[in-house]
């Protein structure tokens, strides 16, 4: 693995552009299998999620061209075809999206093949929720020594879901699978992140149905057939947020081109309640750390449109810089605070709590998870060699060695590539000094 000696101690200064949102573009390409036309998805990164997507309807059949300069895909899903198991199996570990292809595949081709699955160890992030959605509308799921094998023998129909909690991968799955199900599909308890509203968006362009209530309610009329779509991905609101971080972390000023305002309301109020500064025009948002003391806090994270917990991460570096003791409670994922221990070993004070703190009580509350943390501030950091864990605990851990005195080395960078767009380029726009190794 190549790795980063960063020579921290500078503030990052300058501007960068964030692109189409990770969580988001990826689930559009997967909704062009379900047309019968030619989509185009414009706005479009070049991360590494990006990629093995286009490998995987490759797999199948979908014609993928790619302007990559200009953030355009565009997918012909005519001639989808059954891929080969093996093939498949080459994507395992390297992401979770196979689990999304799913509904459409069963539309289009009759089954799918879900290899053994990766993504970000986080968290408990079963795909029991998938699996059971795909039950409910007729599918039959069976599991073999290498994957599973789901089939469809007489077709989907429209059904009732109500998720225990309102999980953004198992709404996505029952939109990708009920536009086309015959019948009525009821979802209860459903997510609905900007992503989430801007995956409707194209599948209604496409021709499905789909209403929202605002008691997170979301109603689907399948129809028999989709066509193609042309829309422009919402901009990365984590990529943003991480970036207003990494400024305020460093004592810095970064204006981040194509950063949205009504997609970071929540963040942008916790971010001048820590004491940074912003300003918002039609282009972008400009994030500045204010030349005084940053102030503790109380946070919480949970589902849009509360705090989203891929912002806690970079922030939580940030909050190390704060004078005071901040309290920060993680309801989404129980196993987000393992990046601490690498901040621990920065300087940071950094205290972690299987207890609820800082608010009510939540599903972690009464098990043996790690989910609230207290920090301590201000504590200069110090630079050391830290492994990257995941994506967004990787990005935090890059944003301490930027903000320490000295020089770290960050091994295992690729990680940071599954969703932030040339990072390294940014880096050297906003001034950081590094090597890469």
């Amino acid at each position: 693995m190549s790795h980063l000696q960063v020579h921290g101690g500078t503030p990052l200064q300058g501007e960068i552009t964030v692109r189409g949102a990770k969580n988001f573009v990826s689930k559009a390409m997967v909704a062009a299998l379900l047309g019968e036309d030619t989509s185009e998805l414009r706005n479009v990164p070049e991360i590494r999620d990006v990629n093995v997507v286009a490998g995987l309807l490759r797999l199948h059949g979908v014609q993928v061209e790619r302007d990559v300069p200009g953030g355009v895909v565009r997918l012909d899903p005519r001639n989808v075809e059954i891929a080969h198991k093996a093939d498949i199996d080459t994507h395992a570990g390297a992401s979770r999206i196979p689990i999304l292809l799913c509904g459409p595949l069963l539309h289009r081709l009759g089954e799918a093949f879900i290899p053994d699955l990766g993504g970000c160890r986080i968290g408990d992030r079963p795909i029991d929720y998938h699996l059971e959605i795909l039950r409910q509308f007729g599918a039959q799921v069976d599991k073999l020594d290498t994957g599973i094998l789901i089939t469809a023998p007489r077709g989907l129909h429209g059904t009732k879901v109500d998720l225990p909690y309102p999980s953004v991968g198992a709404t996505e799955q029952l939109l990708l699978t009920a536009v086309r199900a015959a019948g009525v599909t009821e979802l209860r308890n459903a997510a609905i992140e900007p992503e989430i509203m801007d995956l409707i968006a194209v599948l209604q362009r496409m021709g499905a149905i789909i209403s929202v209530d605002t008691d997170r309610v979301i109603r689907v009329e399948g129809v028999p057939r989709l066509g193609g779509f042309t829309h422009a991905a919402l901009p990365d609101r984590i990529e943003a947020a991480s970036w207003a971080s990494a400024a305020l972390a460093t004592r810095g000023d970064v204006y981040v081109r194509g950063a949205r305002q009504p997609d970071m309301m929540t963040f942008l109020n916790t971010f001048r309640k820590v004491g940074g500064e912003f300003d918002i025009d039609d282009d972008g948002i400009r994030f500045r750390h204010p030349g005084t003391e940053l102030a503790s806090i109380v946070l919480e994270t949970d589902v849009h449109p509360g705090f989203m917990t891929d912002w806690q991460q970079p922030l939580v570096v940030a909050l190390t810089q704060a004078t005071g003791l901040s309290i920060v409670h993680e309801t989404v994922y129980e196993n987000r605070f393992g990046f601490t221990e690498a901040l621990r070993q920065m300087g940071a004070t950094i205290q972690v709590y299987r207890e609820c703190l800082g608010g009510l009580e939540c599903r972690f509350g009464q098990r043996n998870f790690f989910h609230s943390a207290v920090v301590s501030g201000p504590a200069p950091l110090r630079a050391a060699d830290i492994e990257v864990p995941d994506l967004r605990g990787g990005f935090s851990h890059l944003i301490a060695a930027l903000a320490a005195e000295g020089t770290s080395q960050v091994r295992g960078i690729e990680l940071i590539n599954r969703g932030y767009e040339n990072f390294t380029g940014k880096l050297e726009a906003l001034g950081a000094t590094f090597e890469t190794v």
